[in-house]
């Protein structure tokens, strides 16, 4: 028997039973899945912050807030999800004090921040929503991949062993290629699973940075259109 041919990784897969071989290949597709969502959430949360500091600096360097509203409104698609709440927020409170002067009474200065409040958390939910999506399926491959993966390995093993009846003598040899079958269940649920993982505690350590980020620039933008309301 050669035995470097009988357990090489491909002769294992190939050689697996058919649950065995069910199981890897959902594995297979797990991981393949994960991986598209950790690089499309790479780009996209670093896009976010990169847009997220250039807004900051344009914002804090004292420009007119009606042209920069102008110009965030003009790109919303890519001018950052802290330029779109501003839009939101601003935007709110044009149309608040257009109202009141449109119907000709005088402004109800809170009344006009509270809405420009809400505008603007409404905005920010959105804005947390798509940069939070698929972290719960990265969760969720982190924490299932590996008794996925285990499921194999039992199933595996219950098959090798049960190939043991019809031998007369049980040999390591005879039973070590069932076993590593199994075994090779278990390594790729560990593959999908170590990166979902280390992907999933990444990417919610810097969109928590980015949410205390925005909810800052809510108040302090707040406290701006507050005195612009008197």
């Amino acid at each position: 028997m050669n035995v470097t041919q009988d357990l090489s990784f491909l002769s294992l897969i190939t050689n697996a039973h058919l649950i065995v071989q069910l199981i890897m290949a959902l594995l297979f597709i797990i991981s393949l899945t994960s991986w598209t969502y950790i690089f499309s959430k790479l780009f996209a949360v670093r896009s976010a912050r990169r847009l997220t500091i250039e807004f900051e600096k344009t914002f804090w360097a004292g420009g007119n807030l009606h042209a920069l509203h102008q110009n965030a409104g003009k790109d919303r698609a890519n001018s950052g999800p802290l330029a779109r709440i501003f839009e939101a927020g601003m935007g709110e409170f044009i149309k608040s004090k257009a109202s009141y002067v449109a119907a000709r009474e005088s402004m109800d200065a809170g009344a006009v921040l509270d809405g420009a409040r809400r505008a603007m958390r409404a905005a920010y939910q959105r804005e947390m929503d798509v940069l939070e999506s698929h972290l719960a399926f990265l969760a969720s491959v982190g924490s299932v991949s590996p008794y996925i993966g285990l499921l194999g390995t039992v199933w595996g093993i219950m098959n090798a062993f049960r190939g043991l009846a019809n031998v007369q003598q049980a040999t390591l040899a005879a039973v070590a290629p069932g076993i590593a079958e199994a075994l090779i269940a278990t390594a790729i649920g560990l593959f999908a699973a170590i990166p979902a993982v280390v992907a999933y505690n990444r990417f919610s350590h810097d969109i928590d940075r980015l949410a205390i980020r925005f909810e800052s620039f809510v108040e302090e933008f707040s406290n701006i259109l507050q005195r612009q309301s008197r």
